[in-house]
């Protein structure tokens, strides 16, 4: 092999903060890029790396199509060589549709429908028999069996409960020469004119033939001929009638129920898909919820009379037509509109609601004039379901959304496809009930399966069965056996959508590529991270090269090659510190070493706070997988919320308590999942969540436009003398808007050259020289700095120049508390790492004013931190906790588990297995619980 085929070698790498690194990484070994948040790992991995595989990809499609897929930008680096294909798996990644699944994503599910289609028995939904279907050939052997030597009639079934007079029917049937049908069980002759009660619902057969069933061979022609009519007429079904006993029994060329009669067509993978007309259900169209309109919302009060305003939608009374509507409803229905809505009729309420048509007259005693009134009235409850379903702006859905519920859909139970599919069975199971498991129950039912299947159903769906046991092995072997199949992928956390590709590309069984993962062991408990590691290593073995961006100490330890990048973070970063294996990486004299020697560790505290001694208590949790818990939060403590992936963690602080916290202090309208009751919601004054979304998606969102600094400094610019004789206000300091920015590139300091089908290209915008802001703006100077100097300088500096106007320096003081003093305050939001996107979160709610009774909830907030970084997030908050805060960590990560006051430890398993709260206590009361796998890992740290 050349050198070249061994090695990915990467040369003048300047992407972001890389400081024009050359670096050889070995092929087909697992290699962890690791160092401190914001160091340039990311840019290394994905900014440079991945973007030049895909680049390289794109440019081997024609010019023509290239102009459609828009350009990929070169990344900044001289030259890469021994690249092969790059598959990057990212945690961004999920698709947000709801009708998106993990069954979806995974295909397991297509393979389900491919199952069912093939190798399913299919149920009658009337009477639970099992269905049949015959071809031509076994109907005339079972009719001739069944009934020789009688006098039978055949019949080819048209209309099946419907209601109708059917006159047009009767003529069309007659005029096809047909003398005889059969109409609710009576048969009767054709004769001109002829209908039905339209009424009532009916049932009609044609009367194909009536004869005697024998032996002979004109009499088998004559069925032979009789069974295509019938089959002809009856859409693929006819009937036969014993003439001596009036019993009828069907017989079906597609599967039909033998003693109703209903037939589903021939099953196809489409009849079991949500996301196809042919199988999702028709109510909810496939989606499992819709949303309904809630009475209760509408009149929240219904003590109001509807001129006072009970009716929400439509507020006290107007002139208006709607008004004019109520006003003949009430005349109709001899109440007044200020009487009380709850004392008006039952009949009026109904038409106020639901809308009616309606004609009276109201005669006046007084003139002896006699009026007439007509009501065509919608109802307040269509019309906002309509403007629901029909509305074309956002704003006006968001409105009728404002007085529904979201509910299950009561056509299909949430089950999400067509009654028919759901009577299709395999082993006793139709595919919804087998969706609704977990993986590992799934994988139990597969692997039984077989021995329930018939020789025919076996030989069919072997390879399928093959296919599905190794794609849920994948899944169990990443540790999402809490999973199931129809869990929709919006509500799956960034580590777990990213295992899923994991799973998803090693059943793949791909060789020679390179994978790129950007920290896969984000939410995922110790239990599993041996999962995982031997899950890559396994993708390596089988002939790839993995680039893993990873902090966890395991991971690096188990690698073949690491790479550390530093020294510091953002400019003072981008440096390659260290290379080699494992155990070069230690005797190296670096911070990620100093760590994993143990020559620095992050500490357990001396002692534990004793909190205020007031707590939240929460009662009867039912939401997801959460068994009627009970649970106490003390407040004034720093809390850790533990437990293995998928055991109910997110659904009690996420989904329960945060929605039932933010509803009370700030009328949050998100509704929380089912519990029982709340106290001591008012010894805290305010609840902050900070979770993991990221902070800005375009190029103008900044670090000092996301915490709300700019608008000061920009206040503190339009104070300045200078400013206030030429009038300027706050706005002329602002890119954003016109006025004091560049209006040639428009405030982004950077041009788009178009480069039709070539990567567009960005410049440096040459009227501002890339300072965003006109030559009068720039004029305007405080301490000999225009507001272009101040974008451009880093928080550290910031903070010394700005230190003597209080409402700036704290809010900068915070973020660089948090160890972000090295980002400069107009750098791009979309530049920072997900570390640095959730440090500035923490900073902008931790500048904000605390009142001592603050409840904050971060949800896994090491993410993307290094060693080093936890420490410094571990002192901010120890910080809010000192003041008298209550701070609730979800985590995994046992450096910060160690340093919390109490623990509520949920499990035992994920999925199904979990939802129970196991050890509650501080760290050092949980560590010696016996079954908690918290427990086990807990007590090698604390030693």
């Amino acid at each position: 092999m050349s050198h070249f085929e061994e090695h990915i070698q990467v040369k003048g790498a300047r992407v972001h903060n890389l400081k024009n690194i050359d670096i050889t990484i070995p092929r087909d070994k697992l290699v962890v890029i690791t160092g401190l948040s914001g160091s340039g790992k990311s840019s290394l991995a994905f900014d440079t790396i991945y973007a030049e595989g895909q680049r390289r990809y794109i440019e081997t499609f024609s010019a023509y199509a290239r102009q459609f897929l828009g350009g990929l930008e070169r990344p900044d680096v001289d030259k890469i060589d021994g690249l092969s294909p790059v598959i990057a798996i990212e945690q961004k990644t999920t698709s947000k549709s709801p009708r998106s699944t993990v069954g979806t994503i995974t295909e397991i599910y297509d393979f389900l429908r491919l199952l069912f289609a093939r190798a399913s028995d299919a149920y009658s939904y009337n009477t639970g028999e099992k269905m049949v279907s015959y071809s031509d050939e076994q109907i005339k052997k079972l009719i001739t069996k069944s009934y020789n030597g009688k006098r039978i009639n055949i019949l080819a079934p048209i209309i099946r409960s419907r209601k109708g007079h059917y006159r047009e029917l009767f003529e069309q049937i007659a005029k096809q020469g047909f003398v005889k049908v059969r109409t609710d069980g009576e048969i009767r002759d054709l004769v001109k004119g002829m209908k039905l009660d339209r009424y009532k619902t009916h049932d009609i057969e044609i009367v194909i033939d009536r004869l005697k069933i024998d032996t002979s061979v004109d009499n088998d022609k004559r069925l032979t001929e009789t069974i295509n009519t019938a089959m002809y007429h009856g859409d693929d079904v006819l009937m036969v009638i014993d003439q001596d006993t009036q019993e009828a029994r069907y017989f079906s060329r597609n599967l039909m129920c033998p003693s109703s009669g209903i037939s589903y067509p021939n099953p196809e993978p489409n009849n079991f898909s949500f996301n196809s007309p042919k199988g999702a259900c028709p109510k909810c169209n496939g989606i499992g919820q819709l949303y309904q309109v809630n009475e209760n919302k509408i009149i929240p009060d219904p003590n109001l009379s509807i001129n006072a305003g009970a009716l929400a939608p439509h507020g006290p009374q107007k002139k208006s037509w709607i008004f004019k509507q109520f006003e003949t409803i009430a005349h109709r229905f001899g109440f007044s509109l200020n009487d009380p809505y709850k004392s008006i009729p039952d009949d009026a309420k109904q038409m106020i609601m639901y809308g009616g048509n309606d004609k009276f007259s109201v005669e006046s005693k007084t003139l002896g004039v006699t009026r007439d009134y007509k009501i065509d009235f919608e109802g307040v409850a269509n019309f906002i379901e309509n403007q629901y379903n029909t509305a074309e702006t956002t704003s006006l859905k968001r409105w009728a959304k404002e007085y529904m519920d979201k509910v299950v859909c009561d056509t299909c139970g949430g089950s999400r496809l067509r009654k028919e599919s759901l009577y299709f069975k395999v082993n006793g199971l139709n595919i919804s009930e087998i969706a609704n498991k977990d993986i590992v129950e799934i994988t139990n039912w597969f692997n039984d399966l077989p021995n329930h299947l018939s020789k025919k159903q076996l030989k069919i769906s072997q390879e399928i069965i093959k296919e599905i046991s190794a794609r849920l092995q994948f899944l169990l072997d990443v540790g999402l056996d809490y999973l199931s199949l129809n869990r929709s992928s919006k509500s799956l956390s960034g580590g777990e959508a990213q295992r899923i590709r994991l799973a998803t590309q090693i059943g793949s069984q791909l060789v020679g590529v390179l994978y790129i993962l950007d920290e896969p062991s984000i939410g995922l408990h110790q239990r599993d991270n041996e999962k995982l590691i031997n899950s890559l290593v396994s993708l390596r073995d089988v002939g790839n090269s993995v680039i893993v961006v990873e902090h966890d100490k395991d991971m690096i330890e188990r690698a073949d090659y690491v790479i550390d990048i530093g020294p510091k973070a953002g400019k003072y970063g981008g440096e390659i510190i260290s290379i080699g294996t494992p155990k070069e990486l230690k005797t190296h004299n670096t911070i990620t070493a100093d760590y994993l020697n143990g020559n620095k560790e992050i500490k357990v505290p001396e002692k534990r706070r004793k909190g205020n001694g007031k707590s939240i208590t929460l009662k009867g949790c039912t939401g997801n997988n959460l068994k009627n818990v009970d649970v106490t939060f003390p407040l004034g403590k720093m809390i850790g919320v533990t437990g293995v992936s998928g055991s109910g963690k997110s659904t009690l602080i996420n989904e329960t308590l945060y929605p039932i916290m933010n509803a009370h202090y700030f009328n949050g309208v998100k509704k929380p999942m089912p519990y029982k009751s709340i106290k001591g919601l008012e010894h805290i004054d305010k609840v902050i969540d900070i979770n993991q979304s990221p902070i800005g998606r375009t190029p103008r969102s900044n670090p000092a436009t996301y915490t709300g600094v700019f608008s000061e400094i920009r206040s503190l610019f339009a104070k300045i003398p200078e400013a206030m004789i030429r009038g300027y206000k706050p706005g002329r300091f602002s890119f954003n808007v016109k006025g004091g920015r560049c209006e040639t590139c428009q405030g982004g300091g950077l041009r788009v050259i178009e480069m039709n089908f070539l990567p567009d290209v960005y410049v440096e915008c040459e009227t501002c020289q890339g300072k965003r802001f006109n030559r009068e703006t720039l004029e305007i100077r405080y301490k000999g700095k225009s507001i272009s100097d101040v974008l451009d300088m880093t928080i550290t500096e910031a903070v010394e120049f700005f230190e003597h106007i209080p409402k700036i320096y704290k809010k900068l003081k915070t973020i660089k508390d948090v160890g972000l003093g090295y980002i400069t305050l107009g750098q791009q939001s979309t530049t920072l790492s997900g570390g640095e996107a959730q440090r500035i979160k923490l900073a902008t709610e931790l500048s904000k004013r605390d009142t001592g009774n603050t409840f904050y909830i971060l949800d896994e907030p090491t993410t993307g931190l290094h060693f080093e970084d936890i420490n410094v997030l571990m002192q901010v908050l120890n910080k809010l906790a000192d003041k008298g805060n209550t701070v609730l960590i979800i985590e995994h990560n046992l450096d910060v588990i160690k340093m919390v006051d109490h623990i509520i430890d949920v499990g035992y398993e994920g999925g199904k297995g979990g939802g129970q709260i196991i050890a509650e206590g501080t760290p050092e009361e949980v560590a010696n619980h016996k079954k908690s796998h918290t427990a086990r890992f807990l007590k090698k740290e604390l030693k």
